[in-house]
């Protein structure tokens, strides 16, 4: 994992899971390279950044599989 400050020019996408009613949510914004999550509560503060290898292995095992 790498942390990074924001990035304002990332296209931020949030789960079609997520409300409208806001709540507990993650927004994230891929590059070529790196996957960026971060708070949508909070978009301004700090954000998570992983290879995608990581975000891959991270998603297979969130799945269950």
């Amino acid at each position: 994992m790498i942390t990074h400050a924001t990035s304002p020019e990332l296209a931020w996408f949030k789960s079609s899971y997520s409300g409208a009613e806001g709540g507990e949510c993650l927004e994230v914004a891929a590059t070529s390279r790196i996957i960026h999550v971060r708070d949508s509560k909070a978009p301004t503060r700090a954000q998570l950044a992983f290879r995608r290898q990581e975000w891959a292995a991270f998603v297979n095992f969130a799945a269950g599989h």
